[in-house]
């Protein structure tokens, strides 16, 4: 986009700002139709008000803010769209389109800080029971594998499903996973995790449907959507007697984090493991077991115990 562009239609400016951010900084796909969603949004009210991203103000935009909170947009929302708004405007001042970024003097909401809910061990457990009993053993070994290696090793549900069958052709006690903006990773497997693959493996490769496929998790011409692995989650967790609006595959991802955590991981560990880009992510996890803090202090600190040496 050049500065000779008046006045450009708004999804010319949203395709090309979103190629622009794309290239720069490698977002997912997922990402990308996040930011078409909220920009668009953002342009139906302005639009609706006689301006648009190019003419927009600040006063504009506290008008825009208004009418989300007043349509109960909960502030996480409303964070979410000013950020997309924010980095649009910014863009359009680089490309010479506007002279100014009104979200320079707009506030983001303050929002409640949200713990990451997870499950208790003895809840995992039970839901990698019930996968193993499930009545039909081919749905029974695909569950088991995928729960299993979702819990062995924190990966998103996304990197899940389209796991490539190629690097489990061996005995592996690590995988590369492609996360968010192409950034690999190395993550590890437990045995568990080799075990139930290796039978998941036995049985996909029986099947001649499967046997072409490049993904571990085959379905039809492509691999397990999200949306199938989450639904047939929540039925596991009913069958295991768990609420299964408690569960679902990112609560999993939690419950690894959480667990790993607990029992002594440090959290620069645990980033990678996660595939977090910033390690503020990952420090949400410390607050939803202050005693473990409170713990490592007494034990790690050299002052803690001098009462009891003295």
């Amino acid at each position: 986009m050049t500065a000779t562009s008046n006045h450009p239609a708004p999804e010319r400016v949203i395709t090309e700002f979103l190629q622009a951010m794309a290239a720069d900084r490698g977002l997912a796909r997922n990402s990308l139709a996040a930011y078409r969603r909220d920009l668009t949004a953002s342009f139906d009210v302005l639009a609706a008000r006689g301006t648009g991203f190019e003419t927009c103000s600040a006063d504009d935009l506290r008008d825009l803010l208004r009418v989300w909170h007043a349509g109960g947009l909960v502030a996480r929302s409303v964070a979410r769209r000013l950020s997309a708004l924010r980095q649009l405007m910014g863009w359009l001042v680089e490309e010479g389109v506007r002279t100014d970024n009104p979200c320079r003097w707009i506030d983001s909401p303050k929002q409640p800080s949200a713990l990451p809910k997870s499950l208790s061990e003895r809840e995992m457990a039970a839901l990698i029971t019930g996968a193993r009993d499930l009545p039909r053993p081919a749905q029974a070994r695909r569950m088991t594998a995928m729960l299993e290696l979702l819990y062995a090793t924190g990966l998103r549900v996304s990197e899940l499903v389209s796991l490539p069958v190629d690097q489990f052709r061996r005995d592996l006690a690590t995988i590369i996973v492609t996360g968010k903006g192409g950034r690999e990773r190395l993550v590890a497997l437990g045995s568990p995790a080799r075990a139930a693959i290796a039978a998941w493996l036995e049985e996909r490769d029986a099947k001649a449907a499967y046997v072409t496929s490049p993904f571990l998790f085959p379905h039809g011409d492509t691999h397990l959507s999200r949306q199938q692995f989450a639904a047939a989650l929540k039925g596991l967790a009913g069958k295991a007697g768990l609420d299964p609006a408690r569960v679902s595959p990112h609560v999993v991802r939690h419950s690894f984090a959480t667990h790993m955590l607990n029992r002594g991981a440090d959290l620069r560990g645990l980033q990678t493991l996660l595939g977090h880009a910033d390690i503020s992510t990952t420090q949400i996890y410390t607050a939803t077991r202050p005693e473990r803090l409170a713990g490592l202090v007494a034990s790690a600190h050299p002052l803690a115990n001098m009462n009891q040496q003295d």
